[in-house]
This record gives structure tokens, sequence and C-alpha cells, in this order.
């Protein structure tokens, strides 16, 4: 739960940024939003939700 929080959070700050300063339209994020609520209901969202695990665990693996 706390990663997709965390996820949800960075991903609202980066389409707020690209809003601000990169010229994405209000609409655009709109559809972008539409897209991502209907995906994840779709046959696709055990794959999204393993491809997101396993990376979130490799950055956590990461030692610097």
């Amino acid at each position: 739960m706390a990663l997709s929080v965390s996820a949800v959070v960075l991903l609202a700050i980066v389409v707020f940024l690209l809003v601000r300063k990169s010229g994405l339209k209000g609409g655009h994020a709109v559809v972008c939003v539409l897209f991502g609520f209907f995906l994840a209901s779709s046959s696709f969202e055990p794959t999204i939700t393993d491809l997101t695990t396993s990376v979130s665990d490799m950055i956590g693996d990461l030692k610097f």
C-alpha cells in the first residue's frame, strides 16, 4: 500500500510539473488519468503490477 501511495504522489507531482513547465494541457492530463484508470481495470493490470513491483524491488536492492 505504501508503494502505491508513494507512486501516486510521485506521478501526480510529475503531471503537475508537466502541466506547469512543459506545456502539457489540462485536457491531456485528464486523458492520461482516464487512460490509467481504465488500464488499471483491464487485463493488463497483473502484468503492470508485476513490472512495477519488480522495478521497485530492483531499485530497493541498489546499494550506494
